[in-house]
């Protein structure tokens, strides 16, 4: 069958509004009023009435009590199902709970989303102290060992695109990187060496290492990592037996993805 050459023809700008509507909402945004939503998507209050009013009938948005709209129930069925159904999901869960139980340290699988990190698979150990990260949470890709990974195999083009305009605004930890020449000088270190890291850059107490996956077509799909406390583990035991461990997992990641 010939490929269309023009899928736009079949574009719904009522659903296609409503899906921006519903892409509004993140960790840092949880509710948002009607006024609010109308200025961040240019969309006509009328309009935007009728979406909200929708998407709030079929669950996938509620009322708060002071008339501001957050994310409903609907919406939570559908992440825990894309999530779950996910063959790199997946394919990387025996893998990860094995690397979990052989380091005892708290080990994650993500993917970039915009300038976020997603966090699709987190198997923590109890003892690291860090934010309520969990399977959907998103986290700043430039402080973080994922996302500055993941970052490093972008395009300069796509770079730009990813960040946005104020990617360094967020609450980060001490050594943080606060300018977009420094990510950059870190970025092609990730590239030389292979793997990335983060050292208390995210939040103080708290050091990682990451490592690609690699795709059946060459490109990075996701990134693996294991998060430590920095006062039980050193930089140097993460690029140790740490990270031939987390190499080793990768592998059986991309193995698995390869038979599927």
């Amino acid at each position: 069958m010939e490929k269309d050459k023009d899928p736009g023809r079949y574009r719904i700008e009522a659903l296609a509004k409503g899906l921006t509507v519903l892409g509004l909402f993140d960790e840092q945004t949880v509710s948002l009023k009607l006024r609010e939503i109308c200025d961040l998507t240019r969309i006509p209050m009328p309009t935007a009435f009728r979406i909200v009013a929708t998407l709030e009938e079929d669950g996938f948005l509620d009322r708060t009590a002071d008339g501001a709209y957050q994310p409903g129930v609907a919406v939570l069925t559908l992440g825990s199902a894309a999530i779950r159904g996910s063959g790199l999901v997946q394919a990387s869960e025996r893998p990860l709970r094995d690397l979990a139980d052989a380091t005892g340290e708290t080990v994650n699988l993500g993917v970039l989303l915009g300038d976020q990190v997603l966090y699709l698979v987190r198997l923590r150990n109890s003892d690291l102290v860090t934010a309520n990260v969990q399977v959907g949470s998103t986290l700043p890709a430039v402080y973080t060992s994922m996302g500055k990974l993941l970052l490093s195999g972008l395009t300069p083009d796509e770079l730009t695109t990813h960040l946005g305009a104020r990617p360094f605004d967020r609450e980060a930890g001490p050594n943080a990187v606060r300018d977009l020449g420094e990510l950059q000088r870190r970025l092609a270190e990730i590239r030389e060496q292979g793997y990335a890291m983060q050292d208390q850059e995210l939040a103080a107490g708290l050091r990682s290492v990451s490592v690609p996956v690699i795709g059946r077509d060459g490109r990075t799909v996701a990134a693996v990592n294991i998060a430590v406390s920095s006062s039980k583990r050193s930089a140097e035991d993460l690029r140790g037996p740490l990270l031939d461990r987390l190499r080793a997992a990768a592998d059986e990641i991309m193995q698995r993805m390869a038979t599927t």
